[in-house]
């Protein structure tokens, strides 16, 4: 007997797919940060980046993605316990908003340290 049917991996699976497309219908920052991760996946194609420094730029690009997924968990969570009647609940929404943007700006510092290197040697 196998520890995972295929049968409740594929339902899982579809599960997941249908919150990805969720949170990209319904939240703009996700959609604008995929804007940005796919332009930094066509760098790294185009500047043909090494093994180690996909690792980074992929890290980076998932980082900033899941904790996008999880501010809007957190936001949904807390409007439905106490819409912004509380100042924790503000509290706590500034919080995840504030783990998004410190995400962020380290994916930049990661593109900028991986990808400014390698166009200023193309432009050179």
């Amino acid at each position: 007997m196998s520890l995972v049917s295929p049968t409740n991996f594929l339902s899982s699976l579809r599960f997941a797919i249908q919150g990805v497309r969720h949170v990209f219908k319904h939240e703009r920052n996700f959609r604008i940060h995929t804007i940005f991760a796919l332009f930094a996946l066509f760098l790294a194609v185009l500047l043909r980046i090494s093994i180690t420094q996909w690792l980074f730029v992929i890290t980076a690009i998932a980082s900033v993605l899941v904790l996008e997924i999880v501010n809007s968990i957190f936001e949904r969570l807390l409007d439905l316990v106490q819409p912004r009647a509380h100042h924790y609940v503000a509290a706590i929404k500034d919080l995840m908003a504030a783990a998004v943007v410190v995400a962020s700006i380290s994916a930049l510092a990661v593109g900028l340290i991986i990808f400014l290197p390698l166009i200023i040697l193309r432009l050179t």
